[in-house]
């Protein structure tokens, strides 16, 4: 029987996606790339799915490169690349749900979803100067921004992994909990997301992503043209049913 490397289990307008590599942790080697470039690809596309949860089959999240496929010289690293730093333009939420190990590749995964939840024995890492590698899938940028120059230079410096409780402290992670609630949490938080317009939910997503590149003043200036904008669109509804 061929192995299901990216599990797809729908609910209602959410999809979970599972790495299901675990004897490799759920390393992408070239049939996983293949598989989340079409699934991301249908998720977008796709007006069924307003959410979606990225999470791997433990014992790990993703440990990043499979180094068989991706160490020889003209393996093609550029698609890994461009996969991972497509997932902030889909145009929709993901939310990373970490159940073990996140390292390099994996801990870039994380950082492209909108935000993450883990559990109690998740770890993360970027491991690139281990390997004499720089990454090109945004561990600069992303995790700078997300955790501050200090932790990030430790993290990409040390190659040391940090712990659950040090990634929720740092905000690499919104909440940690135990393995076992995980899943249910993550799903939880999609379905609170999917209840609502998606056409508001992209354009308060975008003013977010925007605006964190700014400075207050032009922040302040973009979150109020997109209110703007949807006012003259005509009122506002409410929902009075929450």
């Amino acid at each position: 029987m061929t192995e299901v490397l990216l599990k797809q289990e729908p609910a209602e307008g959410v999809l979970m996606l599972t790495l299901n590599r675990p004897a490799a942790r759920n390393a992408i080697d070239l049939g996983l790339l293949d598989a989340l470039t079409n699934a991301f690809a249908d998720f977008r596309d796709d007006a069924r799915w307003r959410v979606a949860i990225l999470t791997g089959t433990p014992p790990a999240f993703c440990a990043g490169l499979d180094l068989k496929t991706f160490s020889v010289p003209d393996a093609p690293r550029h698609l890994v690349t461009e996969l991972i730093t497509s997932i902030p333009h889909l145009g929709k939420p993901i939310i990373a749900a970490v159940s073990g190990s996140a390292f390099t590749g994996g801990l870039e995964m994380v950082l492209a979803c909108d935000f993450a939840i883990a559990a109690e024995e998740a770890r993360f890492a970027d491991t690139h100067a281990k390997i004499g590698a720089l990454s090109g899938s945004g561990m600069g940028s992303r995790l700078p921004h997300r955790v501050g120059t200090a932790w990030a230079k430790q993290m990409m410096l040390t190659c040391a992994p940090i712990d659950a409780a040090t990634a929720l402290r740092i905000g690499l992670v919104n909440e940690v909990m135990p393995a076992e609630a995980l899943v249910s949490r993550a799903v939880t938080l999609a379905t609170q997301i999917a209840a609502h317009d998606p056409e508001l939910i992209a354009t308060a997503r975008g003013v977010v992503d925007d605006a964190a590149n700014l400075t207050l003043a032009e922040a302040t200036r973009i979150e109020q043209a997109a209110l703007a904008k949807r006012k003259a669109r005509g009122a506002m509804s409410w929902n009075t049913t929450l």
